[in-house]
């Protein structure tokens, strides 16, 4: 029996592996719509250095061609209505960008938030039940992969940099189990809260398939909304935050609605980390609660649900949503995740840049593509990257990670191998 395409799977899958699958996708660039002759450039530094070519060449006509934002905080009322912004960067120079991965590793990032367990149960389809219309499956195995803020955190570990995890996970089972698979992977679990009676919250995926054929998610079971931490566990989680803060050289904070995570908390780091650290944020439900941060990276359903609008295919309809969420957060650059149509970048006074999607339009699994994204564009601007070299990056792990199936990340060795064989 086969089952729907549409299900999502895990990287234990039977068939290719996560790596060869990368490996394939980087050789494989068909869908890729870059421009060629940008990586003999070098791109200066600091965020907002980078410049479109339009823009750079053709002076005032070429700047109302690309919708001019300058004069007014938003650009939302200079945007004219009959002409569709479609800015496209010139790349970035791939020896700055692979000195920016080595510079990886020196990066110190405190990775706060919602801590979730992604558990993972794998079966073979066995037969149609005759209680009701559905699988019998023989059980095979249980897998617990660390999501949410845990997720984010692996990524910054996978990708070189050193993570420190902070937030709040139960005694049970689940709860041991994720941190442990989290200290497996490097991540410093030292500071995460441990209340005794604070269930983890688990997001559980049953996975079906036959003995040749990979496995295909069929159903999934939340276990989340009961799992809201009392007083003293929020306060001992907003505590240790605020005393890593000091010796990190960048903040990312991973919002999935438990409450945990307050605007109070983001002002209060502004305050204890270095001038000039980065503080990224990625909310799923609150994004317009949150100010002043350097970046976040909210995908365009939830660009959709914070500005109670539709966006498809209409980029007039991106352009002036990217610009209010500008506004309205504060933030030094927006960067708008569209799945298959690629990535959005909006910074203050500047043109705003289209940037394709890397690799094949045919995604596999986007469950957590965007804790790749955020962790890979946090390193980066932690390690000196423009915002446009930073998004770059993050598009190349976008691009990676959705390819591989489940909570996947991405490794430093396959970053490096997609950026070179990009710029071939």
């Amino acid at each position: 029996m086969r089952l729907p395409q549409a299900a999502a799977g895990h990287a234990a899958a039977r068939g290719r592996g996560p790596a060869d699958r990368s490996r394939a996708l980087v050789r494989r660039r068909r869908s890729l719509a870059r421009p060629r002759g940008g990586t003999g450039r070098r791109v200066a530094r600091g965020a907002g250095a980078h410049r479109i070519r339009a823009h750079r060449r053709g002076g005032a006509g070429a700047r109302r061609q690309a919708g001019d934002h300058r004069g007014q905080p938003d650009g939302s009322g200079v945007l004219d209505p009959a002409r569709v912004v479609n800015v496209r960067a010139d790349r970035p120079d791939a020896g700055r960008l692979l000195g920016l991965i080595d510079a990886f590793a020196s990066q110190r990032i405190v990775v706060a938030g919602d801590l979730i367990a992604d558990e993972f149960i794998y079966g073979q389809i066995a037969r149609v039940s005759r209680e009701a219309p559905v699988l019998i499956l023989n059980y095979d195995s249980t897998e617990i992969v660390p999501g949410g803020a845990g997720n984010a955190a692996n990524n910054v570990a996978a990708l070189g940099g050193s993570a420190r995890a902070i937030g709040i996970a139960g005694r049970d089972e689940t709860g041991r189990r994720l941190v442990d698979v989290l200290k497996g992977n490097r991540v410093d679990v030292t500071r995460i809260v441990r209340p005794a009676a604070y269930p983890t919250p688990t997001k559980t995926r049953i996975l079906a398939g036959g003995i040749h054929s990979a496995k295909q998610q069929v159903v999934r079971i939340d276990r989340a909304a009961a799992a809201t931490a009392d007083e003293g566990a929020s306060q001992a989680f907003e505590a240790r935050v605020l005393a890593a803060l000091p010796r990190c050289d960048a903040l990312l904070v991973s919002d999935y609605g438990s409450g945990l995570v307050t605007p109070a908390l983001i002002a209060h780091a502004r305050e204890r980390m270095r001038k000039g650290a980065p503080v990224l944020v990625d909310s799923r439900y609150a994004l317009l609660r949150f100010r002043a941060m350097t970046a976040c990276t909210p995908n365009e359903s939830e660009v959709e649900q914070a500005m109670g609008i539709r966006i498809g295919d209409n980029r007039r309809v991106l352009e002036r949503a990217g610009r209010a969420l500008l506004q309205r957060t504060r933030a030094r650059a927006v960067l708008v995740t569209r799945g298959s149509r690629g990535m959005a970048l909006f910074e203050p006074e500047c043109p705003t840049v289209h940037i394709p999607i890397f690799g094949s339009d045919q995604i596999s699994d986007v469950t957590g593509a965007g804790d790749t994204v955020i962790a890979t564009m946090t390193l980066a601007l932690a390690a000196g990257a423009t915002f446009f070299e930073a998004a770059s990056l993050a598009n190349y792990s976008g691009g990676l990670v959705v390819m591989k199936r489940g909570t996947a990340t991405v490794c430093a060795d396959e970053l490096r191998q997609a950026v070179t064989i990009d710029a071939e």
